[in-house]
């Protein structure tokens, strides 16, 4: 089992601490969609068959560069508002980690302190294992 970082850690807290400061789900949604509408613009040329993540209902695109020192640079959009925050909560938890840091965060986890697993459409739901799926295992090529 791989250990999580300290500094990682605090991350996922300062993430989770933001999202109980909310009160009730439709607030979460909301800033959800606020997470999604804040992301760069995406270019049309990422948006290919390659860069498309499998299993999402929603059009979902992720690219996965190496960033500085190979860590993970996690780009990404939707066609979806929602799904776009759900993308952009991904962005957060895995963009600039080293690839043995990425493997190391637990999405279910995260997503269940957030409350959000329980709150999501199965659709939503399977969209966003897709996408936790394709960054793993673009973390586990880089290591």
């Amino acid at each position: 089992m791989l250990q999580i970082n300290t500094d990682l850690n605090a991350e996922i807290d300062a993430l989770i601490d933001e999202f109980d400061v909310l009160g009730d789900w439709e607030e979460r949604y909301h800033y959800l969609i606020e997470m999604g509408q804040a992301l760069p613009d995406f270019s049309e040329d990422d948006r290919t068959d390659e860069t498309r993540v499998k299993g999402c209902v929603s059009r979902v695109w992720l690219v996965l560069d190496d960033g500085v020192n190979r860590v993970l640079k996690v780009r990404g959009d939707s066609d979806a508002h929602i799904v776009k925050g759900l993308v952009a909560l991904m962005i957060r938890l895995y963009d600039g980690r080293s690839p043995r840091d990425a493997l190391s965060i637990d999405p279910k986890s995260v997503l269940g302190r957030i409350g959000l697993s329980e709150h999501l459409s199965p659709q939503r739901s399977n969209g966003l294992i897709s996408m936790v799926r394709r960054i793993q295992a673009e973390a586990r090529s880089r290591l």
